[in-house]
């Protein structure tokens, strides 16, 4: 659960629009602690070593002044006065051997390209770190000038941590800030999307709720609730003229029937006009079956037929299904295929199920050649229930896969056979009553129909 939420999160496109910001806002915040480093450690440093230029400065006056005598006397006085050991001095030959300062030997570090030496000492026990410049004199003595650093390091190692803390707080802040942001966006979306779902499952009166804060998105979710409301009010249009001509050349059509029927039970000497009238017959009939396929489809699509859901054995229909159709198949000497299997119910209506699985079926049967194999498979998985029917007839392009759900399309290859292509309209439409998955695959040759239904609460 955790980890489809934090799939859920990072896919959201406000949450990652916050991590840009967030990591826009980060670095932002690491320039400004750089600035306050630079501007004041940094600062402490460089007058640290504008004090030791200073000091070198002085010492070289007395040097050209005195002499090396004048320039010892004077780094005597100025030992005497650092009791502290804050300015460090240090005379030596050049074997580096200690003749006057305060540090007991020759510090170990080497000279930058500055003329700058780093070096650590002990001061009261405790390791010291100092920054000096080494000078030669008169070819005999080295002279190192320095200050304890000390102190400097740990003010910079002071504001280096408040400068990570800082940059870490701001990370964790921003991000529980842009997580915060994303799940009030996510909730709102989510309400969106679940009433987009339902009007597309049928309820073209349903509305998306404002939140009450009269902001940007209320004012779209106004806006949408009028386009529901053009769309509605068009589709119940369309709807009501298509439902109107189906019932009332519906009954017209039954009339016309009964009419033709009772006019061939009368006895016609004439062979041709009998196969006339029963060629009528047949039209007739197979318009009332139109007209009723459509006033059926937009039945189901209407959604009114939710009422009869029940929990169903899914094995057991298969099972009525394929003693029905087992002769038709023999007939063709088709071998129809099926294993009957448990598995877990789903929630549906029967006979609208019934109606699908036989408008597949029967399409299996009528389309593949003698000899063949039509299988009816059943399958589960976590959380549906997997229904296929194959044949091994000629299939359907995949270009067309999807058009042969719309209705009254049939292909090329099918027009001079009996049928309104209404049929798989009609399983389309009872796969989305019941929220299934209808998928046609070639399997070269043959289809595959799956229906994809979800388990029964």
């Amino acid at each position: 659960m955790f980890s489809a939420l934090n799939n859920k999160l990072f896919k959201n496109s406000i949450f990652r629009l916050s991590l840009v910001y967030m990591t826009i806002f980060s670095l932002s915040v690491v320039l400004l602690f750089g600035f306050i480093y630079w501007a004041t450690a940094g600062y402490m440093l460089r007058q640290t070593e504008a004090t030791i230029e200073a000091e070198i400065v002085g010492l070289v006056e007395h040097y050209d002044q005195s002499g090396l005598n004048g320039l010892l006397d004077v780094v005597k006085e100025r030992l005497s006065r650092s009791s502290d050991r804050q300015n460090l001095y240090l005379l030596s030959d050049l074997k580096f051997t200690p003749l006057l300062g305060n540090l007991a030997q020759w510090p170990q570090g080497e000279i930058s390209s500055s003329q700058w030496l780093e070096f650590e000492f002990a001061n009261g026990g405790v390791q010291h770190k100092g920054l000096a410049r080494v000078f030669l004199l008169q070819n005999k003595y080295y002279l190192l000038v320095g200050q304890d650093i000390h102190q400097l390091q740990k003010i910079q190692t002071l504001i280096r941590d408040a400068m990570f803390w800082g940059v870490l707080m701001t990370l964790v802040l921003a991000l529980a800030g842009g997580v915060m942001m994303s799940k009030t966006m996510m909730h709102r979306i989510e309400a969106i999307n679940d009433t987009c779902h339902r009007i597309m499952d049928g309820d073209l009166s349903r509305r998306i709720a404002c939140f009450g804060g009269d902001d940007d998105f209320d004012k779209l979710i106004h806006t949408l609730n009028r386009m529901l409301e053009q769309i509605e009010q068009l589709m119940y249009g369309v709807k009501q003229v298509s439902d109107n001509i189906a019932h009332d050349l519906r009954t017209p059509l039954s009339r016309l029937l009964r009419r033709l029927e009772m006019l061939r039970l009368e006895s016609f000497s004439d062979a041709p006009q009998r196969e006339l009238l029963d060629q009528a017959i047949a039209e007739a009939d197979g318009l009332l079956t139109t007209f009723k396929a459509l006033l059926r489809i937009s039945e189901i699509e209407s959604g009114s037929r939710r009422a009869n859901f029940q929990k169903l054995d899914v094995a057991a229909l298969l099972d009525d299904l394929v003693e029905l159709y087992e002769p038709l198949a023999l007939e063709k000497e088709q071998r129809l295929e099926w294993r009957s299997r448990s598995v877990s119910p789903v929630q549906g209506d029967r006979d609208l199920l019934f109606q699908a699985f036989s408008n597949v079926l029967d399409n299996a049967i009528k389309y593949s050649p003698p000899k063949a194999m039509i299988q009816v498979l059943l399958d589960e998985r976590e959380e549906r229930v997997d229904i296929a029917i194959v044949d091994t007839g000629p299939g359907i392009p995949e270009s067309e896969a999807d058009k042969v759900l719309e209705r009254f399309y049939r292909l090329d290859s099918n027009r001079s056979t009996p049928g309104n292509g209404l049929g798989l309209s009609l399983v389309a439409a009872i796969s989305k009553l019941h929220q299934g998955v209808l998928q046609l695959v070639g399997e070269q040759p043959g289809l595959r129909v799956t229906l994809s239904l979800p388990k029964a609460p």
